[in-house]
């Protein structure tokens, strides 16, 4: 009997494991609030921290994690490092707030220092400590994850500007993208440094989805290509869920094995389009049905889902992003026993 982390990796490889795995990306947008606790509690007292993903794996057993145990602080830690305003509150993930918002000024940054830069240092510590004690309890950390860099970009400068900056002044958007991507090179590399036995790594870059198919071949395409060429071996999951079907076809060609995207793009179709190259890791939508339906309006969607890409491998179930504020965990039982429930009547 395989692990729900065996039947990830194997669907994530483009298998075709004994049931399609149910895998599903959490954060601080959701836990604090399914744990029913203040989110700078969840952020600043590491034993609730803790008590919180255990928790989870002990009422959804066949769910995978996406990354597990995932150290963050909101989308704070890579923009922080940079000198990014950040602010706290009881209820959501930090705020950050843009430093400035000339492209020629970012042109001239230089790489931040995980090590001693921003939150970085703490989140590599708090690492250190926690894969120790999951250790002691024969549980490890499998993934790390960082933003992108067009993400990271437009959390120091703004969205606005980094896009009109891409089409007036692409060599210096260039010059920006090549920082932030060593940057999250480096980053990676802390955090799995901070781990015993890393497996994965994901990537989470939605801005990328707003830019023409030209400017990302020319411009953004080389510096995914680089960082996901960097950990080659490693499970590589990329997070985009902003449509962007003008953009599968070269997304296929960035070297990372799997795709969590938009629920606004018809799974079946993506995976025709990507050619079988990339695992499909979706496509509920998360707030109409994830957060508003019922588990039986979950389980319809699921199947719907299951029956376009599952044959032939390479399917993950989740919703079309993260877990979203105020998921029901009904809809996610619902989920898993959609997975089931499909393996069953297709054996």
């Amino acid at each position: 009997m395989t692990t729900p982390w065996e039947r990830f990796t194997q669907a994530a490889r483009l298998g075709e494991p004994e049931h399609v795995p149910v895998a599903l990306i959490v954060d601080s947008p959701w836990l604090p609030g399914y744990a029913g606790m203040d989110t700078r509690d969840y952020f600043l007292f590491p034993d609730k921290w803790l008590e919180v993903n255990l928790g989870l794996l002990a009422r959804f057993p066949e769910a995978v994690w996406i990354p597990g145990f995932w150290v963050e602080y909101g989308m704070a830690a890579e923009p922080s490092a940079f000198g990014a305003r950040v602010r706290f509150h009881p209820d959501r993930p930090p705020s950050i707030e843009p430093v400035v918002s000339d492209l020629r000024f970012w042109a001239e940054a230089r790489p931040a220092d995980p090590q001693q830069d921003g939150l970085m240092p703490l989140v590599l510590r708090w690492y250190e400590v926690m894969d120790g004690r999951l250790r002691a309890e024969g549980l490890s950390i499998k993934m790390v994850c960082a933003r992108g860099p067009l993400t990271v970009a437009s959390w120091l400068m703004g969205v606005t500007p980094l896009l009109m900056g891409i089409a007036s002044e692409p060599e210096a958007a260039s010059r920006i993208l090549e920082t932030m991507t060593t940057t999250i090179i480096r980053w990676l590399h802390a955090q799995l440094d901070a781990l015993h036995q890393p497996e994965g790594i994901m990537l989470l870059d939605d801005i990328v989805g707003m830019v023409s198919k030209r400017h990302y071949e020319e411009l953004i395409h080389p510096h995914l290509r680089r960082i996901f060429d960097e950990f080659e071996g490693l499970i590589r999951v990329y997070h985009n869920d902003t449509p962007c079907p003008h953009l599968l076809g070269s997304l296929a060609e960035a070297n990372f094995d799997v795709f969590n995207f938009s629920h606004e793009m018809d799974i079946g179709q993506v995976k025709a389009k990507m050619g079988h190259r990339v695992a499909v890791m979706g496509n509920v939508p998360p707030l109409d049905v994830g957060v508003r339906g019922r588990p039986e309006e979950v389980k319809r969607w699921a199947r719907q889902c299951l029956d376009k890409a599952a044959p032939g491998g390479g399917m993950i179930l989740s919703f079309g992003g993260g877990v979203s504020p105020g998921t029901p965990p009904e809809n996610i039982d619902a989920l898993l026993e959609a997975a089931r429930e499909w393996r069953q009547t297709k054996a």
